[in-house]
């Protein structure tokens, strides 16, 4: 069942977004070398809950923190744990706020300290993919042309892999709605999108191939190969000649320049 928005639930939706971008944005000064994932965790939830809202995932179909935080392999919905936080890392950090009833999901990927080429090209293209899928979510286009979007721009021109078993979703009173958003696909397949659709976009792309596994905490996704993975999400909504864009990186970006243990030269 496919739940269009009014104009209110939609300015809602916004408020739960936009806590999310700020927890993120907390996030991008928290962020150093020696830290570990359980201190971001804890953190990221206070600052939610002294925002007067509850975080999404913590208990969500039993999984037990506040935020999915995802380090080099891991491509989505890692345990935060008591493993220091080092020079090099990609850590990619995805949350969720239900506030007035209504949900927020955002995710950003970051550079601690010095890392290569080739994985600064990976968070660049993935992040510039985001927004190409974005462009897309407007009347009258379907989802494989979001779909699409994203694989052209990620698998075919760049050869990275686009993971097949994760995909975008809506949002709105529940976290996971229909319709499902897959980050690869046709042009002109799947649900034709109406005014008043919210989505949760998200490209979850690998440095090496596609293919990947879980691991024993029945969770954590990781690469097969072992090699790298960026995910950023957006929460949109669909209108009629552009998109509505919910969330906002504007303030991590703006946060991460400002931290000097991050690379935000990608």
């Amino acid at each position: 069942m496919v739940y269009y928005k009014t104009k209110e639930e939609i300015e809602l939706i916004r408020k739960s977004s936009l806590l999310v971008s700020a927890t993120l944005a907390e996030v991008a000064k928290f962020l150093k070398p020696g830290i570990t994932t359980l201190q971001v965790d804890a953190m990221a939830e206070k600052f939610i809950r002294d925002n007067g809202a509850v975080p999404s995932f913590k208990n969500y179909k039993g999984f037990p923190f506040t935020s999915c935080i995802s380090v080099n392999d891991a491509v989505v919905h890692g345990f935060p744990n008591n493993v220091e936080l080092k020079d090099g890392d990609v850590v990619s950090v995805d949350l969720g706020v239900l506030l007035n009833g209504y949900h927020g999901d955002s995710a950003y990927t970051f550079a601690l300290g010095s890392i290569s080429g080739d994985v600064k090209k990976l968070l660049r293209v993935t992040k510039e993919s985001l927004n190409k899928g974005v462009e897309k979510a407007i009347a009258g286009n379907r989802i494989g042309d979001i779909a699409f979007a994203i694989q052209e721009y990620t698998e075919r021109q760049y050869g990275y892999g686009v993971v097949r078993e994760l995909v975008g979703h809506g949002l709105g009173r529940h976290l996971h709605e229909d319709p499902q958003v897959p980050n690869f696909g046709k042009r002109g397949t799947g649900l034709k999108m109406k005014e008043g659709l919210v989505i949760a976009i998200e490209p979850m792309i690998n440095l090496g191939k596609k293919e990947v596994y879980y691991d024993t905490d029945g969770w954590t996704v990781r690469t097969k190969d072992g090699k790298p993975a960026a995910h950023y999400e957006h929460n949109v909504c669909v209108q009629k000649n552009k998109p509505d864009l919910l969330s906002s990186f504007a303030e991590i970006e703006k946060n991460e320049k400002a931290n000097s243990n991050l690379d935000s030269s990608y």
